[in-house]
């Protein structure tokens, strides 16, 4: 099941419908980064607002529209990590209507099939895929650690001292990262794509990326990496068509985040398995 996207030259770089689709998506940073949620619904509001008045925006309007329906969705709760059973049940209940209300909306509602879920896509992965997947762990454990633990950003994580705290920020940790790639590349970059080329949209998609991962914990000079790894999910979902593929990258990358922080928390626990702390 893929996504349906128009051939190239149908889809510009630039146009006037990057100004309902940038007022979508700024409402992201509204919400997550300064968290103003009034500023985020003003946004959502206007940029529906400009589509409507565009001239045969039609298919822009709905595709605008169930983005915004996740945005809403996800910004009805706060997105500090944390992991007693109220606040993991409300992850999951949110970011699950996150994607599963604009598919649905999108399915029977809007009847098109504008979000889909290619888990297989391209083939076979090849040796560079596997060289990928390798890099990834070895970029984590230098850069990751360093990062976490000279910014103090690993404070944005609850203490995790039992093994029953350690089990639920590894379920967390995963859950997350399964979920990012369904919803900001399988559903907002999916969406935006079908309007504007695939550097423009994967821009975008990235905006949204960034200041939810901000909001999650990723802080202090954290965009210098979320912003380039949110770019490469993109590249890497147009080059290989495959959600399978970019949820192992997020999840390798996920579990060096994982050490780090159980590391971070629990110096001594994992050894000097990092060149940090």
């Amino acid at each position: 099941m893929t996504a349906h996207v128009p051939a190239v030259p149908t889809r510009p770089a630039v146009s006037i419908d990057l100004v309902p689709a940038l007022l979508v998506c700024a409402a992201a940073p509204a919400f997550f980064v300064v968290q103003l949620p009034w500023l985020g619904w003003l946004l959502l509001a206007a940029g529906l607002a400009v589509a409507l008045v565009l001239p045969g925006r039609s298919s822009l309007v709905r595709d605008l529209s169930l983005i915004a329906l996740g945005l809403l969705v996800v910004s009805a709760i706060p997105l500090e990590a944390q992991l007693d059973n109220a606040a993991m049940v409300r992850f999951g209940v949110a970011l699950g209507a996150a994607v599963a209300l604009p598919y649905v909306v999108s399915r029977w509602v809007y009847g098109d099939r504008a979000i889909g879920f290619p888990w297989r896509g391209g083939g076979r992965w090849t040796a560079l895929h596997w060289g990928w997947l390798i890099a990834v762990l070895v970029l984590g454990w230098l850069i990751l650690p360093f990062y976490f633990i000279t910014s103090g950003v690993y404070q944005n994580w609850p203490v995790v001292d039992t093994p029953n705290l350690i089990a639920r920020l590894f379920v967390g940790v995963g859950a997350v990262g399964i979920w990012d790639e369904l919803f900001f590349i399988c559903t907002c970059f999916a969406l935006l794509r079908r309007h504007f080329r695939d550097g423009t949209a994967n821009v975008m998609q990235t905006i949204v990326f960034v200041s939810f991962l901000w909001e999650l914990g990723y802080r202090a000079w954290g965009p210098a990496l979320t912003i380039p790894f949110a770019l490469l999910q993109g590249v890497i979902f147009m080059k290989t068509r495959s959600l399978a593929y970019v949820v192992t990258v997020h999840l390798l990358f996920d579990a060096v985040v994982f050490a780090v922080l159980v590391h971070a928390h629990n110096p001594g626990l994992l050894g000097g398995i990092f060149l940090s702390g």
